[in-house]
């Protein structure tokens, strides 16, 4: 692995997506992706009794879905990779217990997936490990119960709002040859443009989109059309247009070659505000449609870079600003992989 340019790693070795899988809740299965998701639920509690508890059963199963797909015991993976919206990341390391592996749990709101997507792929390249897996999960009742109201409270929100994506999705990084293979990864800054609206994170994330994607292009001396598409995780209908506007005073035109995993997972009739959000937004809309997209050779090369909105309920009651990063990865299709 090198450093190119300021952010970007260059992973020199080969080093794939070897298999990956989602776990989705009742709204997302109602979705236009629905089909697509290994696992799905009717009701929010999944089959437990409490809806953290529903959480964690919806990453576990991603984690053994993907060790089977991948023909693996959990014995044979050097590292867990995880992290969740909750606090102290209950829900991946209350999983991580069930799995007895060396685990990092890693927080980056609702950038994890591509973080930890990207660190797992650094450490396969430069030999710090065989086989990586990856998970992250967020459930709209849990974030909304401690970064909001609970749903029971019926709150009023404005269309600004994004709607947290019930769900979880796990990836296995190796150097097995797979369809999928990962070739750079873009590690994004913290940025700050003074938004305080916690009902509006398209806006305050949609900077931090902007600034890994600026970087990265300048890093690689690419531009858009080198990509079949620019996915970002849950800027949904207010962020978007923002990242877009941004990039292109920039002189970077995105043009058709943006999509937003917010606005992919749901439909455009269903009550979800301004779309989807949450750790499991770019997650399951990666590892479930588009990995089956380039599969089928729709896709050849994209660079998902997923957004995270760094805030927490006592900073916003001091009157805190929001702060917002973005993470992004390369995946490209392997011609004659199975």
């Amino acid at each position: 692995m090198k450093l190119v340019g300021k952010q970007t790693w260059i992973f020199e070795n080969e080093v794939y997506l070897q298999a990956a899988a989602t776990a989705v809740g009742p709204t997302e299965t109602e979705g236009p992706l629905g089909e697509q998701f290994d696992v799905t639920y009717q009701d929010l509690y999944c089959g437990e009794d409490t809806w953290e508890l529903a959480e964690r059963r919806l990453m576990k199963e991603a984690v053994q879905i993907c060790l089977t797909k991948a023909k693996l015991e959990i014995n044979d993976i050097d590292f867990f990779l995880a992290g969740d919206l909750l606090n102290q990341n209950v829900t991946a390391n209350y999983t991580a217990r069930d799995f007895p592996v060396p685990f990092l749990c890693m927080f980056g709101a609702c950038s994890t997936s591509m973080e930890t997507l990207a660190v797992a792929a650094a450490l396969v390249d430069g030999n710090f490990a065989r086989r990586v897996l990856t998970a992250t999960s967020s459930h709209n009742a849990t974030a909304e119960r401690q970064f909001r109201y609970p749903t029971e409270f019926g709150g009023q929100k404005p269309k600004s709002a994004t709607f947290t994506v019930t769900g979880a999705g796990a990836a296995l990084v190796s150097r097995e040859k797979s369809l999928f293979r990962i070739t750079a990864a873009t590690i994004g800054k913290v940025v700050d443009f003074g938004m305080y609206n916690p009902l509006d994170m398209g806006a305050a994330m949609a900077p931090a989109a902007a600034s890994t994607i600026r970087q990265h292009f300048q890093d690689l001396k690419t531009s858009p059309q080198d990509y079949d598409f620019i996915v970002t995780g849950d800027l949904s209908g207010v962020g978007s247009p923002i990242l877009r506007e941004l990039l292109r005073e920039e002189g970077y035109d995105l043009a058709d070659k943006h999509r937003d995993c917010g606005l992919l997972i749901y439909r455009t009739d269903q009550e979800v505000f301004a779309g989807g959000s949450g750790c499991a937004c770019c997650a399951v809309v990666t590892y479930g449609h588009l990995l089956k997209e380039m599969e089928k050779g729709n896709l050849r090369k994209i660079f998902v870079v997923a957004t995270g909105a760094l805030l927490s309920p006592t900073m916003m009651r001091q009157n805190e600003s929001i702060p917002a990063i973005a993470h992004g990865v390369v995946l490209e299709a392997v011609k004659g992989e199975k």
